[in-house]
């Protein structure tokens, strides 16, 4: 943790030049009639959670190349968490990823969330590799496998996560699959689904009455010939089949090249099925780069959605659980996602200044320049000022990634935990 006299004297240093920069946006928004303190207000509400996975340098193809001070265990992943939302105030919760994160001691860990002030959101089962100890491999699939004891190991697995996250307070259970096929012929696909349904509905009988489980998809990769869940009408359709504490999870990665995802997002928004929501950026896949670095304009739009459903009575929709998957190759893992978490910030904000019954008015008389340029005027309008009064109104640095520096956070914790450590994880 940064030392609170020294981050306010941090926000001392740029705090007249930020209340210029605020004043002239605010008094802009104003004649627009906006109130910055309102968009403000629901900017500082807004978390999203960060993954114990993403605080360690991820691997490429070909190699691995480690930073230092990377957190080893459980204990370190959330003392690093505590830090990104001391410096923003918008990352109070943590992702875990079982075997990796099992807790050795619950109330030890426990005691260490609540002097964070952090929570765990959710859990996460991985069938998607073999461990030491497991009886049978996931060589040819987990939860669609043909034979049953295969299946019923990663059934197994999928509720001891459960249990896991009942210990620690989640309520949230997120299934990815890398089940599929890599040759025509391999796999039969009606059967190979019908039995990813049964063993989901196993896992879902087992699950508590007040949890949500979270079925992701992916169209490619690891198999590329066919996955069992390629799309969001397949998540779809089996969470119609399971009930519904059953939702979709949608990751901004995981989608063909040129694929409309702000329409996916309206879509499952019309259908009450949008439960989960991963953040990362894609230039040509499942990239897990820095979230709105490649395509900003389509982070935006996407927000525009979500926005759009949470103001509209109409919808139905439970609250969208929200997290960053990202992988940091080149970067300071802590940076890049200080910086996702800005952006994501930033594209919420400029969601909620656009003039929702004007652009109901301008699509309904087919106005398209005008509708348009009505998102565009929103998307140009440079709403850090709004992003950082909520960092410190929130009790976070005006700068974070600044700040980070200005303190030598990364030096500490190679000085604390060695330049050879590796976070435990992808």
């Amino acid at each position: 943790m940064i030392d609170l006299q020294r981050l306010h004297d941090f926000n001392h240093a740029k705090q007249a030049e930020h209340d210029l920069r605020l004043s002239y946006l605010s008094d802009l928004l104003s004649r627009r009639g906006i109130d910055a303190q309102d968009v403000i207000r629901q900017l500082v509400q807004f978390q999203v959670a960060i993954p114990s996975w993403a605080l360690g340098t991820g691997g490429t193809r070909f190699g691995r190349f480690p930073l230092g001070g990377e957190p080893r265990n459980l204990e370190e992943k959330i003392q690093d968490i505590g830090l990104l939302n001391q410096l923003n105030g918008s990352s109070n919760s943590i992702s875990l990823h079982i075997p990796w994160d099992i807790p050795s001691d619950v109330a030890a860990i426990q005691q260490r969330l609540q002097e964070q002030q952090l929570v765990i959101d959710s859990v996460n089962s991985n069938t998607f590799q073999d461990q030491k100890e497991q009886a049978y491999s996931y060589k040819f699939g987990s939860l669609c496998h043909t034979e049953q004891g295969v299946r019923e190991q990663a059934i197994q697995h999928n509720i001891e996560c459960v249990r896991y996250g009942e210990q620690l307070g989640a309520k949230t259970h997120t299934v990815w699959l890398a089940d599929g096929s890599n040759f025509p012929g391999q796999q039969h696909f009606r059967r190979a689904y019908q039995r990813t349904q049964e063993s989901l509905a196993a896992i879902y009988e087992a699950l508590p009455s007040d949890w949500t489980m979270l079925i992701e998809y992916k169209p490619y990769e690891p198999n590329f010939y066919s996955m069992i869940i390629p799309d969001w009408g397949t998540s779809y359709s089996l969470c119609q089949q399971l009930g519904q504490q059953a939702q979709v999870l949608v990751d901004l990665g995981h989608h063909l090249p040129n694929t409309n995802i702000e329409q996916i997002v309206g879509r499952l928004l019309h259908f009450g099925r949008l439960g989960g929501f991963h953040f990362n950026g894609s230039m040509y896949g499942d990239d897990d780069l820095t979230t709105g670095s490649m395509k900003p304009f389509q982070l935006f739009l996407i927000f525009n959605e979500l926005v759009d459903g949470a103001q509209d009575l109409a919808v139905n929709n439970p609250a969208v659980a929200y997290m960053i998957d990202a992988s940091h190759n080149t970067k300071d893992p802590l940076e890049d996602l200080l910086q996702s978490v800005d952006n994501i910030l930033g594209a919420y904000a400029k969601a909620l200044l656009v003039d929702r019954p004007t652009l109901a008015e301008l699509q309904q008389n087919n106005d398209v320049v005008r509708a348009e340029e009505l998102l565009r005027d929103a998307f140009l309008t440079d709403v850090r000022p709004l992003v950082q009064e909520a960092y410190r109104q929130a009790g976070g640095a005006l700068d974070p990634i600044s700040a980070y520096r200005t303190a030598t956070v990364r030096e500490q914790l190679i000085q604390q935990r060695g330049k050879l450590s590796l976070s435990t994880g992808l």
